[in-house]
């Protein structure tokens, strides 16, 4: 028999391969997995471990010096305002001046198991991670105490992760090395209460006038339970907020049943929520003053998303764009030139950076705390004359050049609409043919009216909007913020029947100045705190709005104003280069002056407002009716002189000559409005005031007096109530 094996013969079988057992390439992702996640749980208790040896416990001292907040001028180191003043009389007690009451009832509403817990709560600490990783905004409950003390040391605002493992770790620590009672104690003497005030004495003397060892259970209770959410349980904020606070009220008490530190006996005599206190003054919203701090508040939160607590709790160092030598010559002017006679006679002045948009000055009252109306930036009045400039911006974008012939006779009929009544000039005065460098510097309503009618209201209405003037409010819209009153595209928009704010009329009137460049207002310049992540720096908003030429053209008419026989004439005594407008509305209700030289755009408004009710501005400082160019261009030439000493004198830019080549002596009168600028829409809405009192706002819609033949906007504060129009344009305010 052959020994010739089959590979010999070339016909051998391949070997076959070995079977792999079933889950063998599931059980070697479960390895990788395995040892991922315990070199991940490694390197996780290493960094916990360095994070635990690196990190310190902050004392009470470090927490309550890190709580106040300073708001400075534009140099960063002078101080204009503390956000909240009552911080500076912080007294720290010892826990055996604090009734056992008063302990109990913060445990209750709380950390009902402080005292047995080991500083940090687990199930607590998982509801907030889970809210900071899907950006929750909202205040998860379940903190310790001790961790809520550790959060004071980092502010409210920062939610980030890295936060939240801080103060777990320090909360760790301090249980570990400091006593329950003293925990308590620090607690006591750091967190915030509401009313600005930190710490148990300060809030028993905010809420109850008293110190703290004199506080009863029932008015424990009552602390305790506004520590949750100030905003939301003080009792003087309203009905709503005292339901709020009943029920907080209720749950405290029961918890102190619960735990054995109120005898059912006692809680049941308690069946009402005790009275307080009203507020105190804060000192930093009294005089002028108060209107910038109130300004600076609301740009934190609408900038930064900061709340009032937030705020309130300090660590801020705001640098503000008011400039105090300008801010002084402000409230200087006005003291000088407003007459203290004149009762319910209020002015507001703005003053912005062109092609920056920072606001220099702001003049929004005599005193906030009697006041919280700010006429710089919440009341608002009838532009009147203020307003022809953007009829002049809009015509130079058709190519019509500010040499163009109108006519300037006196009065204008309103096409298409036999029913109106003619619009005459102030006095009834005719001019005959006249440029438009000429119509401006006299403020010859008929001329710019007969202008309107050939460029078309709407484009009059596009340019105000494109400079800076906000949008037209919305039909139903009943406030005025972020949008102007009154503003449509009806013929007599020309005139100023708008209604916008002072500070509006300085950021449009800065575009020009800027050379078409557009700017958003703002405030703040920079905020920053050294105890959590903030660190904010304004950003400037810009846009071309219209071209450098329009611009500059635009200026040479509005120094024909300013110099000459100009309505504002009188602000050639600035001795440098001035261009600007006059405004003085029909009836007299309201008077501006805004003017501007390369560097600054400052906006001038007064108005008479009685109870809400707009009056005419007249038997002032021995004038029979006050027009533009008499108190409102003094304050603006006495707050210039000073605003302005320390700036070289600059000229604006020469005139271009747009459409110049296309002049026609032809009076421009013959052209019809398109539909849009019916007469319907030609009219703006009534008179219309609201006047907004902390905390209660109370809104009133007024119409003009049968005997009124023109209809002008009232000087209203913040938040009016807009009202259909009426079916009459406007007669003419004055120039």
């Amino acid at each position: 028999m052959s020994n010739t094996t089959r590979a010999d013969t070339g016909s051998a079988r391949k070997r076959p391969k070995p079977k792999r057992k079933k889950g063998g390439r599931a059980k070697r992702i479960l390895k990788v997995l395995l040892f991922t996640a315990l070199s991940l749980f490694a390197l996780a208790c290493v960094g916990i471990a360095i994070a635990y040896a690196t990190i310190d416990v902050p004392t009470p001292n470090q927490l309550a010096n890190a709580q106040a907040s300073i708001v400075y001028y534009d140099d960063g180191k002078t101080e204009l305002a503390r956000l909240s003043d009552v911080n500076g009389n912080r007294e720290s007690v010892p826990l055996s001046q604090v009734p056992q009451g008063m302990q109990k009832a913060v445990l209750a509403a709380e950390d009902r198991d402080f005292y047995t817990n080991k500083g940090v709560s687990p199930t607590g600490i998982a509801r907030a991670i889970w809210d900071t990783v899907r950006g929750a905004d909202t205040q998860s409950g379940g903190s310790t105490i001790t961790q809520q003390y550790v959060k004071n040391y980092f502010l409210t605002q920062d939610k980030s992760i890295i936060r939240k493992g801080k103060e777990i770790i320090i909360s760790v620590k301090i249980d570990q090395t400091t006593t329950k009672d003293q925990v308590l104690e620090n607690y006591l003497n750091t967190i915030y209460f509401g009313r600005g005030a930190y710490g148990i004495k300060t809030a028993a003397k905010a809420y109850f006038g008293k110190d703290p060892q004199q506080l009863t259970v029932p008015q424990s209770a009552v602390l305790a339970s506004v520590i949750n959410a100030p905003s939301l349980f003080d009792p003087a904020l309203g009905t709503r907020q005292q339901g709020n606070l009943k029920d907080r009220f209720d749950y405290v008490l029961d918890g102190m049943v619960t735990k054995g530190w109120l005898s059912a006996a006692d809680r049941a005599a308690i069946t009402t929520v005790p009275p307080t206190i009203a507020p105190q003054t804060n000192r930093t919203l009294s005089g002028t003053t108060g209107y910038i701090v109130a300004a600076v508040r609301d740009e934190l939160k609408s900038s930064l998303k900061l709340s009032d607590s937030d705020i309130d709790r300090g660590g801020l160092r705001v640098t503000t764009t008011i400039n105090k030598v300008a801010q002084d010559a402000a409230v200087a002017a006005v003291a000088k030139d407003l007459p203290t006679s004149a009762t319910d006679v209020y002015a507001g002045l703005a003053a912005i950076k062109p092609g920056d948009g920072a606001i220099v000055a702001m003049y929004g009252g005599a005193d906030y705390q009697k006041r919280q109306i700010n006429s710089a930036t919440g009341a608002i009045m009838q532009a009147g004359s203020t307003f022809k400039p953007f009829a002049l911006i809009a015509a130079l974008q058709q190519g019509i050049s500010t040499k163009t012939q109108v006519s300037g006779n006196s009065p204008f009929v309103v096409p298409n609409d036999p029913a109106a009544k003619p619009i005459p000039n102030e006095f009834k005065q005719s001019f005959g043919q006249v440029d438009l460098r000429e119509g401006l510097a006299k403020s010859i309503n008929t001329a710019f009216l007969r202008l309107n009618e050939q460029i078309g209201p709407q484009s009059t209405e596009d340019a105000a909007v494109a400079a800076g003037m906000p949008k037209a409010c919305p039909a139903g819209v009943t406030t005025a913020n972020g949008c102007t009153p009154g503003l449509n595209n009806g013929i007599t928009n020309v005139l100023g029947t708008s209604s916008p704010h002072v500070i509006d009329v300085a950021s449009a009137y800065a575009t020009i100045a800027a050379n078409g460049v557009r700017t958003t207002p703002y405030l703040i310049a920079s905020a920053t705190s050294d105890t959590v992540a903030i660190s904010y720096k304004a950003s400037k908003t810009t846009a071309q709005a219209f071209s450098a030429d329009i611009a500059a053209d635009t200026l040479d008419a509005m120094q024909q104003v300013t110099s000459g026989n100009g309505t504002a004439s009188r602000a050639q005594q600035l001795g440098r280069p001035v261009a600007g407008k006059t405004g003085t509305t029909d009836g007299h209700l309201s008077v501006w002056f805004t003017g501007v030289v390369p560097q600054l755009s400052v906006s001038v408004g007064m108005f008479k407002d009685v109870g809400g009710v707009p009056q005419q501005l007249t038997n002032i400082a021995g004038l029979d009716e006050l027009s533009g160019n008499s108190i409102p261009l003094s304050i603006w030439l006495d707050f210039m002189k000073a605003a302005t000493a320390n700036l070289p004198a600059a000229g604006f830019p020469a005139r271009v000559g747009i459409g110049d080549d296309k002049i026609n002596a032809t009076p421009t009168t013959t052209a019809t409005p398109s539909p849009s600028t019916s007469a319907t829409s030609a009219s703006a809405p009534p008179v219309t005031t609201t006047t907004t009192q902390p905390p209660v706002t109370t809104t009133t819609t007024r119409t003009p007096p049968p005997t009124t033949t023109t209809t002008s906007a009232s000087p209203t504060p913040t938040k009016p109530t807009p009202t259909p129009s009426t079916t009459k344009p406007l007669a003419a305010p004055a120039g």
